[in-house]
């Protein structure tokens, strides 16, 4: 079943409010933080599409606030996956996918990254399968969409700072309405 915008409008209008796993922000404040992050590193609207869309999951697999202190995994970043496939195109999707795994491939490949953790995201990459090898570091860089991933995974670490301005969610809104209406108007030519 797809999701459609005024579902994802009212997943953040119902649920935003929620603490984002033992952070010092809710997931809206999360959320429009990472999107607000990658527009103003000058990403692509893809980009900042899947940074404002990255941890939807968690608000389509409820598992409570901070599910990692009770070990569990929510496996946010495929959850979402199957409801945004028919309104978005991999652009969106890939980083979306792979941002759980950047994180695993920083620890591998940035001496400093593991050290600027969180205490949630530390015990979150132990339930998602801890530091990636060298080799599975280099198997994940040449995926298509991995430096997307990575530069997400970096604004993700960096949007939980409960003072930081943003625009507003109906700004975000707006934006994957055009993503979406985009990949509608790329399937149709498809056909």
């Amino acid at each position: 079943m797809a999701l459609t915008l005024p579902d994802i409008r009212h997943l953040f209008d119902t649920y935003g409010a929620m603490a984002y796993s033992g952070e010092p922000v809710t997931q809206l404040q999360h959320a429009l933080q990472s999107a607000a992050l990658a527009e103003g590193a000058g990403a692509k609207d893809a980009l900042v599409g899947a940074a404002f869309l990255h941890d939807l999951g968690h608000l389509l697999n409820l598992q409570g606030e901070t599910p990692t202190a009770r070990g569990i995994d929510d496996l946010h970043q495929y959850f979402a996956l199957p409801f945004l496939r028919p309104l978005f195109s991999d652009a969106v999707l890939e980083p979306i996918r792979l941002h759980v795994d950047a994180k695993r491939c920083l620890c591998a490949i940035d001496a400093d990254y593991f050290s600027k953790l969180s205490a949630d995201s530390v015990r979150s990459l132990k339930l998602q399968g801890g530091v990636f090898s060298e080799p599975e570091a280099e198997e994940f860089l040449r995926k298509p969409f991995a430096q997307d991933a990575l530069s997400l995974r970096r604004w993700d670490d960096l949007a939980k700072q409960p003072e930081r301005d943003t625009p507003p969610l109906d700004h975000y809104i707006q934006l994957i309405e055009r993503l979406s209406a985009q990949h509608g108007a790329t399937t149709q030519a498809d056909i």
